[in-house]
């Protein structure tokens, strides 16, 4: 299983043309929205509420759909697993991008 992420990068900037690399497959993509997508509510109901449930289930959705993604489709080993800070960083970059059309599912 290849590993995205391996090398060292000196900047966010360099990391994330890596990043880009290792979600090259749409449905794995479309995982990594969809759960960003569930952990935003999630993080919203957290608020409403103040049950601290509600963080473990975005945490789960935010990562969980994008493991699959990565297991399952790009046939990689996620780039949190090595990189967890500008990984985090990085999701919701590629999330905004998705949103507003800057990259295509």
């Amino acid at each position: 299983m290849a590993v995205i992420a391996r090398k060292d990068h000196p900047t966010f900037a360099a990391f994330y043309a890596d990043y880009l690399t290792g979600h090259t497959n749409r449905t794995s993509r479309e995982l990594h929205f969809f759960g960003s997508t569930l952990a935003i509510f999630f993080l919203i109901a957290l608020m409403l509420t103040g049950n601290m449930a509600w963080l473990l289930a975005a945490a789960l959705s935010f990562y969980g759909f994008a493991w699959i993604g990565h297991l399952m489709f790009e046939g990689n080993r996620p780039a949190s697993w090595r990189q967890p800070f500008y990984s985090f960083a990085a999701a919701w970059l590629m999330y905004w991008q998705l949103l507003t059309g800057q990259i295509s599912f």
